[in-house]
């Protein structure tokens, strides 16, 4: 994949992303990129689900982006 294809793809799944989680900042959102696990994280304590929903939930982002 190209840097072009990748670039776009990150932001189509950050708008997705901000859609969905509105209550996350931008810097939030920039760990998704840099770290899933790290977002997961943050997702279940901002939210309050549990560690598999979060993670259910944003590759389910991602399948839609793909």
């Amino acid at each position: 994949m190209n840097q072009d294809i990748a670039e776009g793809k990150w932001k189509q799944l950050k708008a997705q992303i901000k859609e969905k989680w509105a209550d996350l900042t931008d810097d939030e959102i920039e760990q998704a990129q840099a770290n899933n696990d790290h977002f997961i994280g943050v997702i279940q304590e901002r939210y309050g689900i549990a560690k598999d929903e979060a993670e259910k939930k944003f590759n389910e982002l991602k399948k839609k982006i793909s």
